[in-house]
């Protein structure tokens, strides 16, 4: 069966989860270096105000050795930030007058309730609630070493990086006739708005 190396993201967008519908195992990067700016700690959404940047705090290592990697399963989420009760009430203002918002808030709410020391423990959580919500039977397993060039793996990795700038197939958004179509936002963005057809929309745009 294919393989497709993938990191795992906070929610992650819309072009992660096409890569995760596919007949395929899927292998998530477990040993990998954490990195900025990419969607293990931050997600976009809708808003009234157009595209919203949703990020988790996390606690950095000491300015004193700056040169010091920082294993992506060693980050700790930082709990000064009342950062889980902040992206909530964002998602139920950007959402609730969406389809299906109201159809799964009960499988997301304990997400911002439960408090979380790892972020990828967090983001673990996230996969499962969503792949739950959406009845996805995804096989997959985590590596065990950091392989720069997979050779027997479709390595989609590069998709954890928030500054890659997709297209995708438009599909009804909240607030579409006031900002257009956003592309490439969070699988949560997709799944308030089509619901059970988000399986649907995934397996068409995939490629």
């Amino acid at each position: 069966m294919q393989e497709i190396l993938l990191s795992l993201p906070y929610f992650g967008s819309i072009s992660h989860f096409k890569e995760l519908v596919k007949p395929a195992l899927i292998k998530f990067e477990n040993e990998d270096n954490y990195q900025k700016q990419t969607y293990r700690n931050r997600m976009f959404i809708y808003d009234t105000n157009g595209k919203l940047l949703l990020n988790i705090p996390i606690k950095h290592l000491s300015k004193s050795s700056p040169k010091q990697h920082q294993k992506y399963k060693d980050v700790q989420i930082d709990p000064e930030y009342k950062w889980q009760k902040q992206h909530w009430k964002s998602l139920k203002t950007a959402y609730q007058t969406s389809p299906f918002f109201e159809y799964y808030e009960d499988e997301l709410a304990p997400l911002y309730q439960k408090e979380f020391k790892y972020l990828m423990d967090f983001n673990y959580s996230c996969f499962e609630v969503i792949c739950g919500c959406l009845q996805l039977n995804i096989d997959f397993y985590k590596t065990s070493e950091y392989i720069p060039e997979p050779k027997n793996a479709f390595d989609k990795r590069e998709l954890i990086n928030a500054k890659i700038q997709l297209q995708i197939s438009e599909y009804n958004q909240v607030f579409m006739e006031k900002h257009g179509f956003l592309p490439n936002l969070s699988i949560l963005d997709l799944m308030f708005n089509e619901g059970p057809n988000s399986i649907n929309y995934l397996k068409e745009v995939r490629g």
